[in-house]
Parts: C-alpha cells; sequence; structure tokens
C-alpha cells in the first residue's frame, strides 16, 4: 500500500481520470492503494481556502482486479471558486491470457471550471500487454464508451454520445530507485471524430530511502470542443513525497 504525504500542485484542470498511473503492478493478492489529504488556510489580501483529498484502494484475486479511484479538489478566495472538482472510478479487469486483459468501468464527474456540472460514463473494452519485461513495460488499450454529461451553458446542454478511449501506458525501470511512467489517452466522438479530447501525464519516482520515494508529474490535457468560455487546454505540474509500506 501507498500513503502519499505532500503533494503540491501548481497549475492545472483534470478532465480525464489516469487510471494507469493508479495501478498497483504486483502479483500478491489482496488490498493495495493511496491516499492524500492536503488541506490549507492562507490570509494576505484575501483568505484564500484549499481542500483537497485523493484516495485510491485496488483489491486483486487470481486472474481479477478491483479498482476504486475518488478525488475532491476545493480552491475558494474572495467568494470566488477557482478549482471546484471531484470525481469517483470503479474499474473491473478480468486477465483472459497473459497478455490480454477485459476492462469494465463506470466514472463519474464534475469540474465547475470546465462547466461540467456532471458528468457519466460507462465503458468496456480490451487491453494488451505489447511488452511485459522487467525493466520496461508497454500497455495498448482500447474502450468503447457511453457518455452523459451537463454543460452549465444558459440554456444547459446535455449531451449523450458514444466515445472511443485508446491509450498506451509505458514504464521505466532504469535502476531499483528510478521509475518512468507515460500515459497517453486519444478520446474521439464516435460520430465525429473532429471532436476529441487528449490528456498527457509523465512521471519520475525517485526513491530517496527505503519505504520514501520523490514524485513529479506534468500533465497536459486538450479538449476541441470546451464549454463555452472554457480554455481548451489544461496542463498541471506537481510534486510530492510518497511513503510506501505493504
Amino acid at each position: 500500500m501507498v500513503l502519499l504525504l505532500i503533494f503540491f500542485p501548481c497549475m492545472g484542470i483534470s478532465q480525464i481520470i489516469n487510471v494507469e498511473s493508479l495501478r498497483r503492478v504486483t502479483d500478491t493478492t489482496g488490498w493495495h492503494g493511496t491516499t492524500s489529504l492536503d488541506f490549507s488556510l492562507t490570509r494576505n489580501t484575501n483568505d484564500l481556502f484549499r481542500f483537497g483529498n485523493h484516495t485510491h484502494i485496488q483489491y486483486k484475486i487470481p486472474r481479477q482486479l478491483f479498482l476504486l479511484v475518488g478525488n475532491v479538489t476545493f480552491e475558494r478566495s474572495a467568494e470566488q471558486n477557482f478549482v471546484n472538482q471531484g470525481s469517483v472510478h470503479f474499474r473491473h479487469n478480468y486477465k483472459i491470457t497473459g497478455r490480454f486483459v477485459w476492462e469494465a468501468f463506470t466514472q463519474a464527474q464534475y469540474n465547475s471550471v470546465a462547466k461540467i456540472n456532471f458528468r457519466g460514463l460507462i465503458g468496456t473494452g480490451p487491453r494488451y500487454k505489447i511488452i511485459g519485461h522487467e525493466k520496461h513495460r508497454l500497455y495498448l488499450g482500447t474502450i468503447l464508451m457511453y457518455e452523459y454529461e451537463e454543460i452549465d451553458n444558459v440554456p444547459m446542454l446535455i449531451n449523450r454520445d458514444f466515445r472511443g478511449s485508446f491509450y498506451t501506458s509505458f514504464s521505466i525501470y532504469p535502476t531499483e530507485r528510478i521509475t518512468l511512467v507515460s500515459t497517453s489517452y486519444y478520446q474521439p466522438l464516435i460520430k465525429n471524430w473532429s471532436d476529441h479530447r487528449f490528456a498527457t501525464e509523465n512521471s519520475l519516482v525517485i526513491e530517496i530511502v527505503k519505504k520514501l520515494s520523490l514524485k513529479t508529474t506534468y500533465t497536459l490535457t486538450f479538449d476541441s470542443h470546451p464549454a463555452e468560455e472554457v480554455n481548451s487546454t489544461f496542463y498541471n505540474l506537481s510534486t510530492g513525497l510518497i511513503y510506501t509500506f505493504h
């Protein structure tokens, strides 16, 4: 199990949840997970309040993996919300062969800055391990998902669509103390591929001492058709300490 102790966000809004970065690669059955809590109150010319929580729990039995991810982030200053977002994601993996896995998931989220009052997803599809070397791993996945979305326009816009989700996840372990993970998602609308979303997350983890590591992550998301008056591109740079225990 992994406990995230400190997390410093610089900028960004998450709209695509990167489950790949949260998978615990292990052959051991049972429970594993991560959790983080961030709380701050700053007073200068205005009061700035920030709260964040991120929890990841997974349970593994032979041939199956159950994964639950939840997070909430809230920032407010001078009666104005800078960030107000949350999500919950549940996924089930069933291993068909050593390289081939079938996935199914459901997800709910909101994001006031991106004007997403509610977005609900349900989907399923295959995941394939291209490379499973001890020093490097490569996975490909394809998912068909149904999306229900309420956008905070005037009047409110409601979307009911099918989207594809194509992703690659690449991990490198150059030494026992260094880990590099890069994951990218492409999510087009099935009926109109010019309407698409893209996200990439790249993380560097360096073990400082046994069970204590430094993690730095850069995330970029792009939406070709965002809500009115919402940026199409967001990014996030974060760094923090991770304490690992079993």
